[in-house]
């Protein structure tokens, strides 16, 4: 039978405990538990879109002749052989 001892008299246990005295605790070597927590956060971005419009203003020229005609008559006379020189 189980026993143990409490203010100098013996105390009877049932048969399930097993028999010796208390001593003080054995500290082991601390265990780290790792707990890996992720926290998403909404960070808003604010891009500045200009549109930029130019205006180009081309200018083509063409050219389309205007035919004008003119006529200049020239008069000439010979008289070379003339006698009375006129």
């Amino acid at each position: 039978m189980n026993f143990y001892m409490k203010d100098n008299e013996e105390v009877m246990m049932d048969n399930n405990m097993d028999m010796g005295a208390s001593t003080c605790p054995i500290m082991e070597c601390p265990q780290e538990r790792i707990v890996n927590r992720y926290m998403y956060y909404n960070v808003p971005h604010l891009i500045p879109c200009n549109t930029r419009i130019i205006n180009h203003h081309i200018y083509r020229h063409t050219y389309q002749p205007i035919y004008t005609c003119c006529e200049e008559n020239v008069c000439s006379e010979i008289n070379a052989t003339n006698p009375c020189n006129f």
